[in-house]
C-alpha cells in the first residue's frame, strides 16, 4: 500500500455523532468524484462506508459522543482504502448470523456486513472486531 500513489489522505478523531458521520462520507464521496470514479463505483464506497461508519456509531460506541471513530482514508483514481476503529469492545465478524438464510430473512442485522463484503474488494477485521479496513481497487 505504501507504493501507491494517493491524490488524497484523511486522518481524523471524529466524535460519535451520526451528522459527523454523515458530512465525513460526503466528504470522501465528493473526493471520489474529483478523482474521476464511476457513480457505479462511488455508489458502491457509499454504501459500504455508511454502513461501517453506523456500526461504528452505533454499535461500537453506543452513540456516546464522548467516544471518538478513528479515520484513516486514502484515496486515488483507481484506490480507496480506509480503517475505522471504534473505541467499543467489537464483534466476531464470523459470528454475524447468516442474513440471507430462511430463517434470518426478516432479521435487519448482518445484511450492512454482507453488502460491505459485496461491493469492496477487501475487507478485513482486527482480532477484537473493534477496527475494520475496506478497500476498493479498480481495473487499470
Amino acid at each position: 500500500m505504501n507504493h501507491h500513489h494517493w491524490t488524497w489522505r484523511y486522518s481524523e478523531h471524529l466524535p460519535s455523532d451520526a451528522r459527523l458521520g454523515r458530512q465525513f462520507v460526503e466528504t470522501v464521496l465528493d473526493q471520489l468524484s474529483q478523482n474521476g470514479w464511476s457513480k457505479e463505483n462511488i455508489y458502491a464506497v457509499h454504501l459500504s462506508l455508511e454502513e461501517a461508519m453506523t456500526n461504528c456509531i452505533k454499535h461500537g460506541n453506543k452513540h456516546d459522543e464522548c467516544k471518538s471513530v478513528r479515520i484513516e482514508c486514502r484515496l486515488s483514481p483507481t484506490r480507496f482504502w480506509i480503517e475505522l476503529e471504534d473505541e467499543g469492545c467489537g464483534f466476531d465478524p464470523e459470528n454475524v448470523p447468516d442474513c440471507t438464510a430462511e430463517e434470518n430473512l426478516d432479521k435487519p442485522s448482518g445484511r450492512g456486513l454482507l453488502l460491505m463484503k459485496h461491493f469492496m474488494t477487501r475487507i478485513e477485521y482486527n482480532g477484537s472486531g473493534n477496527r475494520v479496513m475496506m478497500e476498493k481497487v479498480l481495473d487499470e
